[in-house]
């Protein structure tokens, strides 16, 4: 999932494992993860004389079991093997949608300290936010002792918010219940035992709330920016936030940059365009436009008299020179990027999409979901498929 223009959503956990000091990462894949494959092996090659690796772990068919991934825990549970050979005594099981900074020395130096199986990282939240969260109840020490998946809005959950004691330590103020950040440490025995749990395919919904009753899981107190970008809705307002004068998330802190993979293209060209709020990535043309707020990813090219707002275009792989547009507009074929004429406002454009002369595509919040030849719209957002083609003139 291209991120910030230039970036994979996979280089968070990844980078904030290597800025750790932890260089022996696996990347637990699923199908259909070509792209994904791709890009981690280009990105991260660690020297010869190191012990460091980012290796895939890919879902594979095996005489043990002919079934894919069924969860985040029996992906881990499929590829333990690995963690066993090497001799590990720790493990730290990461979330890939997630955008945070995070020194994961600290949570395993509170893992370590408490003596537990498990340690799950939190972040503080008020009570109206609970709701599509997994919120833990923790005792006076913050150890976990309840554990409840996505509370309903109106469900009373005093039993969980932070004890008094603790709550004034971790200055919670009035943010008293603790959320699963999806991050987790675990002692090799305590994922061991966790993996045993029959019928558990899941750490958030299966695992961690059995084990509660049963091992010691620690919380651990984060108070950085933390943001879950699984939907459409919060991937479109991470993004479009990156684009404030002070954004909640900032990807050039010279202290723990994020890594992508290197590439070699030119500075992008601006000609006769008013850009204000924005992101422009290498590789770009962008002639006679007006954005606001808007993320342009690599190779995009804008064409004249485009009025953007609120937009997310992800770029191309490859660009077509001129000749080759020249034959799409021979032959009535719009070329990838954006073409002349357009309004854009609250959109998602994918990788490689060709959106024609002319073409107003508005999104809005409270719009119904629908959908049609290459488009979709979610979460009031018009999404552009990848690799779609959107005719001139066309209206969504």
């Amino acid at each position: 999932m291209p991120l910030a223009g230039k970036f994979r959503l996979i280089d968070i956990p990844v980078s904030n494992a290597i800025n750790s000091g932890y260089r022996q990462v696996y990347v637990l894949t699923q199908f259909n993860s070509a792209s994904l494959n791709r890009h981690v092996a280009r990105s991260y090659q660690f020297d010869i004389f190191s012990q460091g690796f980012v290796e895939i772990l890919a879902a594979e068919q095996t005489e043990q079991s002919g079934d894919w991934y069924q969860g985040t825990a029996d992906a881990v549970r499929k590829q333990l093997h690995h963690f066993v050979r090497e001799g590990y005594d720790h493990v730290l099981v990461l979330s890939g949608d997630h955008l945070y900074r995070m020194d994961y020395r600290e949570l395993v130096a509170r893992h370590i300290e408490a003596g537990a199986d498990a340690t799950v990282a939190t972040i503080p939240v008020g009570r109206a936010a609970c709701t599509g969260l997994g919120i833990m109840g923790v005792d006076a020490g913050g150890q976990v002792r309840r554990f409840r998946e996505k509370p309903e809005a109106d469900e009373d959950l005093s039993g969980l918010q932070v004890p008094d004691a603790l709550a004034a330590q971790w200055k919670l103020g009035d943010k008293r219940y603790l959320a699963s950040m999806g991050v987790y440490v675990f002692s090799l025995a305590g994922l061991k035992a966790g993996l045993a749990i029959p019928g558990a395919v899941d750490f958030g919904k299966d695992i961690l709330p059995a084990m509660v009753h049963s091992h010691t899981v620690a919380a651990y107190r984060f108070d950085g920016y933390w943001e879950d970008i699984g939907t459409i809705e919060a991937f479109f307002e991470a993004n479009i936030s990156l684009c404030q004068d002070e954004p909640p998330f900032r990807f050039w802190d010279y202290q723990a940059p994020i890594y992508t993979a290197r590439r070699f293209l030119p500075a992008s060209k601006i000609l006769q365009a008013h850009i204000t709020d924005s992101i422009v990535s290498e590789g770009c043309i962008i002639h006679g436009a007006t954005l606001n707020r808007c993320v342009v990813g690599m190779r995009t090219r804008i064409q004249p008299g485009v009025v953007a707002h609120e937009t997310v275009i992800m770029g191309a792989d490859l660009y077509e020179d001129d000749p080759k547009r020249a034959e799409n507009d021979r032959l009535g074929t719009p070329s990838v990027g954006i073409g002349s004429g357009c309004s854009l406002r609250r959109v998602i454009v994918d990788k490689n999409a060709r959106v024609g002369h002319n073409c107003r595509l508005h999104g809005e919040v409270g719009r119904p979901d629908e959908q049609g030849p290459g488009w979709v719209v979610r979460d009031g957002i018009v999404c552009i498929e990848k690799n779609a083609v959107i005719p001139d003139g066309t209206v969504i």
